[in-house]
């Protein structure tokens, strides 16, 4: 281990006791513990596995005849194809296919899991009070079930019917105590899940923050229940309009953005070289930089990377998420338990 990822461990495993950890996830946390094969690139199709971004691309492009091998990597191009050609509906058709069934969790999605019930044993009770991540599928969520760890959900709808019938596009809603859905993954109870509309971000005092972990999906999310409820930001003019709505109006609630305010955050999955990431940050905090120092997980990162990365106060640890998931589960056992808490004087 270098001095350099030893001090990280001690600098993350530190800010985990005081809740200010965000893990921020990308499609890239799918391929943690399911090693992919160059030589045989539909290798996650035959294993069961979740796709990355490029693997995702590759087989929408597939399915929409899109033949330009030059870029059926880019995702956003290959999704604008599909929905410009055949519409949105084949589209979501696909993305539900794949996306509306059950994965084997990776090791990464267990640790996470995992951390808010460890540190409670150890005496901590902050937790990860969020995790962000701009994935559709529900591997998360079944993680967290698994682990029996109480979790809410936010997620973003391109739009989204109320009970009354009424149509609200591009906003945040919010599912309470989302663990008890999951956990039993009956399709019924999800599609009868109370979703409450965040329609005033500035005023919604309703999440548990800092009591259970709120895992907030920013580019939408499958619903296995029924495909017209599953939301995805994946096209060209998907991000357009979800750039002019944040543009207008930060839709996010103002408790969560305070709490994004003044946290470490580590980058799992990503490049910051990937553009809807890029948006995301531009959006959320503009041109300031991040208060603290955060990280990024990041194999043989290039210069670009390690310059992009910079200059928003990231570090990047060039490892490979299969050796930085055992590191940081072995640095989470050694947390000494918190002292007692103080008894007051009578």
């Amino acid at each position: 281990m270098t001095p350099e990822f030893a001090e990280h461990l001690e600098q993350i495993t530190r800010e985990l006791k005081q809740g200010r950890v965000i893990p921020f996830l990308g499609a890239g946390v799918n391929l943690c513990g399911f090693p992919r094969n160059e030589q045989d690139i539909e290798l996650w199709k035959k294993n069961g596995w979740l796709p990355n971004g490029a693997e995702l691309s590759r087989h929408l492009a597939n399915r929409f005849a899109y033949t330009d091998a030059q870029t059926n990597w880019d995702l956003m191009r290959v999704s604008q194809f599909a929905s410009v050609m055949e519409g949105n509906g084949p589209l979501y058709e696909a993305l539900q296919e794949l996306f509306g069934r059950d994965y084997p969790l990776t090791p990464l999605h267990q640790l996470l899991a995992s951390i808010p019930g460890r540190l409670r044993a150890k005496g901590y009770q902050a937790g990860l009070p969020l995790i962000i991540t701009t994935n559709y599928d529900e591997v998360l969520e079944a993680a967290f079930a698994a682990m029996q760890e109480p979790f809410d959900l936010v997620s973003y709808f391109v739009a989204r019917d109320d009970a009354e019938g009424s149509n609200h596009r591009g906003k945040f809603w919010h599912l309470p105590n989302a663990f008890e859905h999951y956990q039993a993954r009956n399709p019924a109870s999800l599609e009868a899940a109370p979703w409450q509309l965040i329609a005033t971000p500035n005023s919604y005092a309703s999440l548990p923050l800092r009591s259970r972990t709120i895992i907030l999906k920013i580019h939408g999310a499958v619903d296995r229940a029924s495909m017209e409820g599953s939301s995805f930001v994946i096209t060209e003019d998907d991000y357009i309009d979800y750039l002019a709505r944040m543009d207008l109006a930060n839709p996010l609630p103002k408790k969560l953005q305070e709490l994004m305010k003044f946290a470490r955050y580590l980058f799992l999955g990503y490049g910051l070289r990937d553009w809807n990431l890029r948006v995301v940050l531009q959006r959320i905090w503009g041109e300031q930089r991040l208060t603290y120092q955060s990280w990024a997980i990041q194999l043989k990162p290039q210069k670009i990377d390690r310059l992009s990365w910079a200059k928003r106060s990231v570090d990047i640890l060039d490892l490979k998420l299969e050796d930085y998931v055992p590191a940081l589960h072995t640095a989470i056992d050694a947390i000494e338990p918190a002292p007692p808490a103080a008894v007051p004087a009578v």
